[in-house]
């Protein structure tokens, strides 16, 4: 199981560990013109997900900012607004509220299943690519729960039933690997051993008996 103080630190916590990944996955991609279509998509379920930024009249702006943030500023997209600067952390973002309810599969949390009732209603080109994000993100958080394996099959299916019929993915998508995601997280568990170097060099003081 994946405890919170062996997880990376959330960058803005109100929008939660699932927007976190997905962001970060969407940094990572190679296709710039994929990485746009993605970002417009996840902004928009950020701003569903925190209402309360539409009261600012600069509330797509704030979003964008958002998603920079959380990106660790690694994400490189054709946004409608210059990224902000390293400088922005300095400025504590307010907190935003979290929901409360029952979770369905406590292993994918709550969040992931507010992402999957916003991605309902998107009707954005690249809904199947957010899908298969989000599908993604249920197969890495399911393996952090129950690190042996899980087929896509099953993810699919648990997709189906949190989105009430709504969300399906085709028959022949293939989401990542079990073996790369045990992998990294296996890399993100390791640490190198430092051995302990004494004062004198590294050898062990002898001590003997004193001729006096």
């Amino acid at each position: 199981m994946e405890y919170n103080t062996t997880r990376e630190k959330l960058r803005i916590p109100g929008y939660g560990r699932n927007v976190q990944k997905m962001i970060e996955q969407t940094a990572l991609l190679e296709d710039r013109e994929q990485r746009n279509r993605t970002a417009y998509a996840i902004v928009s379920i950020m701003s569903q997900i925190n209402p309360g930024v539409r009261e600012s009249s600069d509330y797509q702006r704030t979003l964008w900012d958002h998603m920079i943030i959380i990106s660790g500023f690694k994400l490189e997209v054709d946004g409608p607004f210059p990224p902000p600067s390293r400088e922005k952390l300095m400025h504590k973002p307010e907190k935003i509220p979290y929901s409360e309810g029952k979770i369905k599969y406590r292993h994918y949390g709550k969040n992931i299943e507010d992402i999957i009732k916003k991605a309902i209603d998107y009707e954005g080109e690249d809904k199947m690519i957010l899908i298969k994000t989000i599908a993604n993100h249920m197969k890495k958080s399911y393996l952090a729960w129950n690190r042996e394996s899980v087929n896509d099959a099953t993810i699919f299916k648990h997709l189906k039933e949190l989105s009430g019929g709504k969300l399906e993915l085709p028959e022949d998508t293939v989401l990542t690997s079990t073996s790369e995601f045990l992998s990294r997280n296996k890399q993100k568990r390791t640490k190198p051993h430092q051995p302990r170097r004494s004062n004198n060099g590294g050898r062990r003081k002898s001590y003997g008996q004193r001729n006096f």
